[in-house]
């Protein structure tokens, strides 16, 4: 299937592990120019050499979300090397495993850094691009949430900032000024993914028996997903093919939560 996005722009926040690493690697396997932002140089380094043997463009921006300033000057960075971003995946986040076993376990300063690094992160970088989609009459902005952004379990402060971003997803693809531009919001929402060097691998690692237990009994295929399969979804969504796909939040958990 041609979707339609060959030599279109991207930027992918968090975009050198992980979820956004398959993305960004996805999106440039269709064409895309892509730009990936991160902390880790040497992560950045290695992710665009992967993109550049696509033949497609590619820039890295190493920042720090914590930055109040790192959005714009990311986006100020692609702008000057892209002219334009058509397509903002708002990758960057995490803190599912922050914090104390209760909130009263838990620092308020928990609750604001995770908030930051999902929610008002994903408000920053779209606030940044969505004056160059609304110019060009196209884009497409999808943020990776959580299954704990649509059901409870997981921890507060962690579901709070999931919660935020699918409902600006969904507020943003309400808004008939901008999506009548050929402009789309829509966020994913990702079960426990295997991802190197993270909490679930140590976790096989550590107890392999019962890690295989709890497979079985919480996973309705036995397993975790993997990155790559989260990001075909989202590319799909980034397509001509899913131009009436505004506003949802589409799980990406083989089964594994329990809401509709």
């Amino acid at each position: 299937m041609d979707l339609g996005i060959s030599g279109k722009y991207a930027l992918v926040t968090g975009g050198s592990h992980g979820i956004g690493l398959a993305t960004a690697i996805a999106l440039a396997s269709e064409g895309c120019h892509v730009a990936i932002c991160a902390r880790d140089k040497r992560r950045i380094d290695q992710t665009i050499e992967n993109i550049l043997s696509l033949g497609v463009k590619a820039i890295g921006i190493q920042a720090d979300i914590f930055n109040p300033d790192a959005a714009e000057n990311v986006v100020h960075e692609v702008i000057k090397e892209f002219g334009t971003v058509q397509i903002l995946i708002n990758n960057v986040g995490g803190g599912g495993r922050w914090g104390g076993t209760n909130i009263l376990d838990t620092e308020e300063m928990v609750w604001q850094e995770v908030f930051q690094k999902n929610a008002l992160a994903a408000i920053q970088f779209t606030r940044e691009v969505l004056p160059f989609m609304v110019k060009q009459q196209w884009g497409r902005v999808v943020t990776v949430a959580s299954i704990y952004g649509k059901e409870g379990g997981g921890k507060p402060w962690f579901n709070l900032a999931k919660s935020a971003e699918i409902s600006l997803m969904k507020t943003l693809g309400m808004d008939a000024d901008i999506v009548r531009k050929n402009i789309t919001f829509n966020s994913v929402a990702p079960g426990a993914i295997m991802i190197p060097d993270t909490g679930w691998e140590k976790e096989k690692e550590r107890n392999p028996e019962q890690y295989e237990i709890f497979l079985n009994e919480h996973f309705p295929l036995g397993r975790m997903g993997t990155p790559d399969e989260v990001a075909n979804v989202i590319v799909f969504i980034c397509s001509e093919s899913a131009s009436l796909v505004n506003g949802a939040c589409i799980a990406v958990d083989g089964g594994e939560s329990k809401s509709f």
